[in-house]
């Protein structure tokens, strides 16, 4: 039975494979055009973290899956990452845009869409 369990194992992760992309192909793979209604229940979880429009919302999912935490530091003291807070929710939901959003687990990066 345990061999057969072992088997059924293997079977499963197969089925789920590898990911064998590179980081910048999961990054891009994971980003998209997404509305408020979207990013307000990771910000509700904490997740949610705000990039201003000086940073690339795709060089900031590298540093953070790179763990680059004097970067990440050094842009959170800059206000040019941001953990919105309630009055930020607020006045999303009362004035509807769309924004880049970008997971990079467990965040979710989000940054409103150039010209929006």
């Amino acid at each position: 039975m345990a061999a057969d369990q072992k088997k059924s194992e293997e079977l499963n992760y197969g089925i789920l494979g590898e990911d064998t992309q590179s980081t910048p192909e999961k990054l891009e793979k994971y980003t998209g055009v997404v509305d408020w209604e979207y990013l307000k229940p990771h910000f509700d979880s904490g997740a949610l973290l705000y990039v201003d429009a000086c940073l690339n919302i795709t060089d900031v999912g590298q540093v953070l899956a790179d763990d680059n935490k004097d970067k990440i530091e050094a842009w959170l003291k800059s206000g040019d990452l941001v953990k919105p807070s309630e009055p930020h929710a607020k006045w999303w939901s009362e004035n509807p845009q769309e924004f880049t959003a970008l997971v990079v687990s467990p965040f979710v990066l989000m940054q409103p869409l150039r010209g929006s």
